[in-house]
């Protein structure tokens, strides 16, 4: 076959219409513009507790919508087994990015305007902790409680976790074998499917997390924009929701966690729908 038909055209015929043509190329150029907008739009936004000029998340953001990028791309030439590995690092990077938010507002105070941690974390001095320490700090946390009984009713983040680890370290053979695009494997769109599940589940996470703590980030530009314009500003318009949150809020939380959805309603002043 390898006579008459180039490389592509072979790794085309292996993974097939179906899965070249998921719902899942979507669903990450949805998320990836949802970061990229979330990125601009609260660059100008203050990281307390740090000496950042920049917002800290700004660039936490652009560098998700990297990742996010590399698993598609890598995915479209039906490299399986390490777009698992790239979700794991997403996994954690959004960890890791509620972790620091909660972290800065838990000992951020008068006496600690600067808190060593993160600072340090941020000019490279000091590590990160490990996911377990991060991902127990989350937990016990009383501010985000409410969310993360919600997303913790089931086991699903723990049977993900353990995907992508068998992925990552190759605990079953077949993981291994979904690197070779040129090999035809059945189960491809099925795989697929459970990457897509798994990815909207992580993106969910993430941003369920983010709103219910940082609810000023789903503020529009409505208000800033009067002001720089010397205009008074609409009444309440501090809590206007950028048209891209409303979107994403109604597509993705609405959509498949309707309990999450009412929580954040329920408890933040910001205007959604």
């Amino acid at each position: 076959m390898s006579d008459y038909f180039s490389e592509s055209d072979i790794v085309r015929h292996n993974l097939g219409d179906e899965y070249l043509d998921h719902v899942l190329f979507n669903e990450i150029d949805k998320y990836m513009d949802f970061y990229e907008s979330l990125a601009y739009s609260i660059s100008n936004h203050i990281s307390i507790g740090t000496s950042a000029i920049t917002n800290l998340d700004t660039y936490a953001y652009s560098s998700f919508k990297g990742t996010l990028e590399s698993i598609k791309l890598i995915l479209m030439v039906g490299r399986m087994n390490d777009s698992y590995a790239l979700l794991r690092k997403y996994y954690d990077a959004t960890m890791i990015n509620i972790y620091s938010n909660l972290f800065l507002e838990d000992n951020f105070n008068a006496e600690n305007l600067i808190v060593k941690e993160i600072e340090g974390w941020k000019n490279g001095s000091t590590t990160i902790p490990k996911y377990r320490k991060i991902a127990s700090y989350i937990k016990k946390s009383p501010k985000l409680k409410p969310v993360t009984d919600l997303l913790q009713k089931d086991d699903r983040y723990i049977e993900i976790r353990d995907r992508c680890n068998d992925h990552m370290h190759y605990n079953f053979y077949r993981n291994l074998m979904y690197n070779d695009n040129r090999i035809y494997l059945g189960d491809r769109v099925e795989i697929l499917n459970t990457l897509s599940n798994d990815l909207k589940d992580l993106f969910l996470q993430h941003i369920s997390y983010l709103f219910y703590l940082k609810d000023h980030y789903m503020m529009s530009s409505d208000f800033i924009d009067a002001l720089e314009f010397g205009m008074e500003p609409e009444e309440n318009a501090q809590y206007f929701v950028a048209p891209f949150i409303q979107g994403i809020f109604d597509n993705v939380v609405k959509e498949n966690r309707p309990d999450i959805a009412q929580l954040i309603k329920k408890e933040t002043a910001m205007k959604l729908q």
